[in-house]
């Protein structure tokens, strides 16, 4: 029996970008991707920051995109896939905490087996 993932949220951070968590690993949404997620219907990458220390002690942060963000085909809802899993969450929360008028939205975890769900 396959593993399901565990449920995240999402949350506004700073300068518009948003803050997916799950599993214990923090993934974002710039604003500019936001933007275009809601206002275009296009996909957007969901990406997560990596620090590593170099040999002569300074840091580095690299950023790589780990998934994607789109609109389901029905138009009511945003499926984010990361390598944490697929998850789904009703438009209108994504869109309130986009604008900062929710503080924090559920994800709620999509099965394994299900169109477009790695797994």
């Amino acid at each position: 029996m396959p593993v399901q993932p565990e449920a995240g949220t999402i949350a506004p951070g700073e300068r518009e970008t948003l803050v997916i968590t799950v599993e214990g690993e923090q993934y974002s949404l710039t604003g500019e991707d936001v933007r275009t997620l809601l206002f275009y219907g296009k996909a957007a990458p969901v990406c997560q920051a990596h620090r590593a220390t170099r040999e002569d002690g300074t840091g580095a942060v690299t950023i790589s995109i780990e998934g994607y963000a789109a609109i389901t085909t029905a138009g009511r809802g945003v499926k984010i896939v990361t390598r944490a899993g697929c998850y789904h969450l009703p438009l209108v929360s994504f869109q309130r905490v986009a604008r900062g008028e929710a503080v924090s939205a559920p994800l709620f975890p999509l099965l394994p087996g299900y169109p477009g769900v790695p797994g």
